[in-house]
């Protein structure tokens, strides 16, 4: 095995899951292609300047495409989950958080040649314009252990309060037998980002405890309105003392080059890439 490559054992968890076609003309190995999308991920070269040894980069790059139109890595990382699910290895307290990544130039050029356009592609490819210029977005949560449960690619401007919902309902663990997936945390921690009402009163109808710090201003608004400001929320200090997990699981995805800079011109490229390295993260953990 070379570097930047699958392990066996990464690869036995990642072939039973890939399509493959019954008729047609003999195509290059499967794990000789998803040798070279890892490479390309790790390495965030460009598809042309794949190396040799994993065959032409069109081919690896029209089957990194095709699978990620399909979701082949989502389901790819829903089934690794359920095996660890099974074996009881999940940490249900929750930790949610997102981090900006900057969008290289050739991530940017997503429409029509003449870029007349541009401007009103942007926000379907998860494009956003912040400080740092055009970036996106990764919204993630993950057990806590530090592996991710659910990804949401959004433009690089968006808040967090309105995409902690979204995120939560993206969690979903399949049970390997008999039963529904699993889609409730017992527990979650974020930061003063996610304090609002309205993700408070989500948390508490679904039953799941939380552990978030009150803004400043909403403490003050609190105290202002005496006793109809009502009491103040919940925080135990030694649980948020966990909160860096997810800082943790940032820092090893951002490992990836690729998923460090964005490089995709598809929100579905980048999303399936994200997926990918993800998969990898939980493939060496369990």
């Amino acid at each position: 095995m070379r570097r930047h490559e699958l392990a066996d054992h990464e690869w036995e968890l990642l072939a039973p899951l890939l399509p493959r076609a019954a008729t047609g003309r003999p195509r290059v190995s499967d794990r000789q292609v998803l040798n070279g999308m890892v490479y390309k991920i790790r390495t965030g070269i460009s598809w042309r300047d794949l190396p040799e040894r994993y065959g032409l980069w069109k081919t690896v790059y029209t089957r990194f495409r095709r699978y990620a139109l399909d979701g082949v890595f989502t389901r790819a990382l829903q089934q690794v989950q359920a095996q660890a699910d099974a074996a009881g290895d999940i940490d249900w307290l929750v930790q949610i958080d997102s981090t900006i990544v900057r969008a290289h130039q050739h991530a940017a050029s997503t429409g029509p040649k003449g870029g007349s356009t541009v401007r009103t592609n942007r926000n379907d490819h998860a494009l956003g314009r912040s400080r740092g210029g055009l970036t996106t977005k990764i919204h993630l949560a993950c057990d806590g252990q530090g592996r991710p449960l659910a990804i949401l690619i959004t433009p690089g401007q968006r808040h967090d309060s309105v995409c902690a919902q979204p995120l939560l309902e993206r969690i979903r663990v399949p049970r390997n037998g008999v039963g529904r997936p699993r889609c409730r945390p017992d527990h979650v921690i974020a930061d003063k980002a996610y304090s609002s009402r309205g993700f408070r009163a989500y948390l508490r109808k679904r039953g799941i405890a939380q552990t978030i710090p009150e803004k400043t201003d909403q403490r003050r608004h609190r105290h202002n309105r005496g006793r109809r400001g009502g009491r103040p929320p919940a925080f135990d200090r030694q649980i948020y003392r966990r909160r860096n997990v997810v800082e943790r699981c940032f820092n090893r995805l951002k490992g990836f080059r690729g998923i460090a800079t964005r490089y995709d011109k598809t929100a579905t490229s980048y999303e399936a890439a994200v997926s990918l390295a993800s998969f990898l993260l939980w493939a060496r953990s369990v």
